[in-house]
């Protein structure tokens, strides 16, 4: 199938009327930095990787700079929003820009991205397959987690995030940026980097680096131990992550010397440091915690 044109979104004249006539002081608690560049715009929606049939869960759609463009791109945009200000003036921007047909394929929940309510799919009109969010950089990594563990439809992803969270979210074992951020996300998938984001494109302009993560889903390795079991000991090993597993283990098993017995079961040098190992690793040691 075509690719649909994509629209080249909000300018920085527009994005700052819009806030001027909704009485919006950009907040930083909530990363409110307005993407205003049509170049980046265009470069996002094409590094997503979208099909026209897909619906995508947009999580902070702000003004809408982005929204109008990923509309033209699929069918349906699902955005969610915790400004009620934002979410409210939302619908007729976008009907403004793209007109009826457009502002009929957008539903905007207003609410956390963090606390979604996913049980509430039936309201949202269709089932998110991707997922496009410029994620506050404070909250950036447990929205990203909640949002693929909460919506197994999630077939892809991209997202924006503070370069040294993207840097932790596509690091591989063994790399100085490897962390449990890094473990949990490949639980779900792969991720890799997909470009940086300059703050010139951003207003108000934001005092970090910008980078974008694309995210594809893949089933989780086979093990016999659940997520939440699997999660607990790649926390616990980076919880103390310049010590040893089975020094850092040692809570988690109930002692260093059931952590050691627990590793060598699961076929892990003891001596290693968590930052070795991948999730299937983990998921290995997860099935081997000692009864207690």
């Amino acid at each position: 199938m075509t690719q649909r044109r994509t629209s080249v979104g909000l300018g920085p004249t527009e994005v700052r009327r819009l806030c001027d006539e909704l009485e919006l002081e950009p907040s930083k608690r909530r990363g409110q930095n307005f993407v205003h560049d049509a170049n980046t715009v265009r470069r996002i929606v094409a590094a997503a990787r979208l099909e026209p049939d897909d619906v995508v869960l947009e999580v902070g759609p702000g003004l809408g700079s982005l929204t109008m463009p990923l509309l033209d791109a699929v069918s349906r945009v699902v955005a969610v929003e915790i400004d009620g200000r934002l979410a409210s003036a939302l619908p007729t921007t976008i009907e403004r820009l793209g007109g009826e047909g457009a502002a009929r394929r957008l539903t905007v929940v207003e609410q956390d991205a963090l606390t979604l309510d996913v049980d509430r799919l039936d309201d949202w009109g269709a089932v998110p397959t991707a997922l496009v969010a410029n994620l506050p950089y404070n909250v950036s990594v447990p929205v990203l987690l909640h949002l693929v563990d909460a919506l197994d439809s999630l077939r892809s992803g991209l997202v924006m995030v503070q370069a040294e969270v993207a840097d932790r979210l596509t690091a591989p074992p063994g790399s100085r940026t490897y962390g449990a951020p890094s473990v949990k996300l490949a639980w779900y998938g792969r991720a890799e980097p997909a470009g940086s984001v300059s703050r010139s494109v951003f207003w108000p302009v934001p005092n970090v680096d910008s980078s974008l993560v694309r995210f594809t889903r893949e089933a989780p390795p086979p093990t016999t131990a659940p997520r939440r079991a699997v999660f607990d000991v790649v926390e616990a090993a980076f919880a103390q992550r310049r010590k040893s597993l089975r020094a850092a283990l040692a809570g988690w098993a109930g002692s260093p010397v059931l952590a050691e017995a627990a590793l060598r079961a699961a076929g892990v040098d003891p001596g290693l440091r968590g930052e070795r190992l991948g999730v299937a690793d983990f998921a290995r040691i997860a099935e081997n915690r000692p009864h207690r």
